[in-house]
């Protein structure tokens, strides 16, 4: 029981925030008593952070399976992004947002677990676009991967819609590519914005 409550619970804050989602409306969309969830979780806030504890698992094995499939470096970025759009669809206002401005300690608690996944992925992301030729060789590797994880936080944390969010995102990823391909990169890139599913 625990776990469907926080399937649904992770579901409903994602499509209709965290902050307007009741205990009594978990409780009601899954035909339980209140007194059901409460068994289970003491307050609100313990459900949002197994909510999300639930939702950065969702993304690391997502991420994991699409970097097994041996994409090319640039087009793995794609991948990634496409599935964050699919998981993230049915959110009208950004997550992260969200989070920092109605839940701020939860939001720097979850911050640090969002650092490691993505800092660990970008690395990853950039060591293989060299090693294919897609980036260039003399690029300094760490500094690389802050800048491109400062962009894009610094987009969902001050983004209230996830469209546009969205949109943003996506321009940084071209920015983020630009500024490390060679010109075998920067054909795989233009290939790709060509793209309409994105």
């Amino acid at each position: 029981m625990k776990e469907k409550i926080i399937n649904k619970a992770k579901e409903m804050f994602l499509r209709l925030g965290f902050k307007s989602i009741t205990m009594d409306d978990i409780a009601c969309e899954m035909c339980i008593s209140k007194k059901t969830i409460y068994k289970y979780f003491s307050n609100k806030d313990i459900l949002i952070e197994e909510s999300i504890d639930l939702v950065h698992k969702e993304v690391k094995e997502t991420m994991d399976a699409i970097i097994s499939k041996n994409y090319n470096a640039i087009e793995e970025n794609f991948e990634i992004k496409r599935m964050f759009r699919e998981m993230f669809k049915s959110a009208e206002s950004s997550p992260i947002y969200q989070l920092k401005k109605h839940y701020p300690d939860i939001y720097n608690k979850v911050l640090n677990i969002q650092v490691s996944i993505c800092e660990d992925c970008f690395r990853k992301n950039i060591l293989k676009g060299i090693k294919e030729g897609l980036y260039r060789e003399n690029l300094d590797v760490e500094n690389y991967v802050k800048f491109y994880y400062t962009l894009i936080f610094t987009i969902n944390e001050n983004t209230m819609l996830e469209k546009e969010s969205h949109e943003l995102e996506l321009k940084a990823l071209e920015y983020h590519i630009r500024a490390m391909a060679t010109l075998a990169g920067i054909i795989e890139l233009e290939k790709h914005l060509q793209n309409p599913i994105l």
